[in-house]
């Protein structure tokens, strides 16, 4: 085995890891799930020893930065387990972050231990502020458990930052009000374009698609804008809202190319990776795992071997009003 680091055909090192730990979800949201999702049997998911040794083996291989994702990640059993035995590579200076994305209805339970485990950060999936809205979005949501998530969130020390979906004709009137309610709270917020992934049922995207510079521009109505040049090598944009001091973020899979400075890589429940969220191509690292559990070296080659086929970038595209690039998964599936 060799530990050098995990480096693209285009030259990119590949430092960040997201991994999703179920595809289990208490909500159902519309633009992610359909209402009645048949999940997973157990089987097939990783257990959270087998989740402990891909991450540590991609961590060996110079991923720094590993964001943990659903499903909702708080729904698995026994997860703080995992996040406890990540803790390790935290201290030992391997990892730099260990952080997740959640609906945040957990999080008055776990917000206090997830801090202890040496979580810093948690981005909160939340469209509206709306409660009968926030309701029909998410199917099965209550927005009050969410509130007070956030609440034990902050109360715990953890940074807070908000992300949510931009749908027009659903959420384009609380632009203002969640900027404001995010300053109150010293919590940034990302707004995200809506994107065409899987089956999930009547829901029109291409009715649904509004472009963050048409967000952007009712905001400079607003605001003061600077354009910041900070990238976390992802593909959120941003810009400070100097009346507030806050940051926020667009990120813009259909209007604007990222893929130049992608540095990461997406493990769904099952153990496939996929090397780009908006391409079809993934590998199976499930098999060389449980088929060697006493050594990882045909896990670090699969690994190799499919960072090998990392694309140089994805294709969505509505322009065409059809949706050209679409791919067939849930975002459930494949990690938020």
């Amino acid at each position: 085995m060799t530990d050098a680091p995990l480096i693209d055909p285009f030259a990119r090192p590949i430092s960040y890891l997201r991994v999703s730990v179920t595809d289990r979800c208490d909500f159902r949201c519309v633009y992610c799930m359909s209402e009645n999702m048949t999940f997973l049997p157990k089987k097939e998911l990783l257990t959270l020893e087998e989740l402990d040794r891909m991450c540590s083996t991609f961590v060996r291989l110079g991923v720094e930065k590993l964001r943990i994702t659903g499903g909702e990640p708080l729904v698995r059993r026994g997860i703080m387990s995992f996040f406890n035995s990540m803790t390790r590579h935290l201290e030992s200076g391997a990892l730099r972050e260990l952080t997740l994305t959640t609906n945040a209805s957990q999080l008055d339970r776990f917000a206090d231990d997830l801090y202890s485990a040496g979580v810093r950060r948690v981005n909160v999936s939340m469209d509206t502020l709306d409660e009968a809205k926030f309701a029909d979005i998410t199917r099965w949501g209550r927005l009050p458990q969410v509130l007070r998530g956030i609440d034990a969130a902050q109360r715990a020390g953890l940074r807070v930052k908000i992300n949510a979906v931009a749908l027009k004709g659903f959420n384009e009137d609380e632009l203002l009000s969640m900027t404001e309610w995010c300053a109150e709270r010293d919590m940034d917020l990302t707004w995200i374009e809506v994107m065409p992934m899987g089956d999930i049922g009547n829901e029109d995207r291409l009715d649904q698609y509004w472009p963050l510079k048409d967000l952007r521009a009712t905001l400079a109505e607003h605001y003061t804008l600077t354009d910041l040049a900070e990238r976390t090598g992802g593909p959120a944009r941003y810009v400070r809202i100097e009346e507030t001091g806050q940051k926020i973020g667009f990120i813009t899979p259909l209007t604007h190319n990222f893929c130049e400075s992608c540095n990461r890589v997406r493990l769904t429940c099952t153990g496939e990776l996929y090397m780009c969220l908006g391409q079809e191509d993934m590998a199976d690292l499930r098999a060389p795992l449980r088929a060697h559990p006493d050594t990882d070296a045909p896990l670090e080659e699969a690994i190799r071997a499919a960072i090998a086929r990392k694309p140089k970038g994805h294709d969505f595209d509505y322009s065409r009003q059809t949706v050209d690039g679409r791919v067939s998964r849930h975002m459930s599936h494949t990690g938020g």
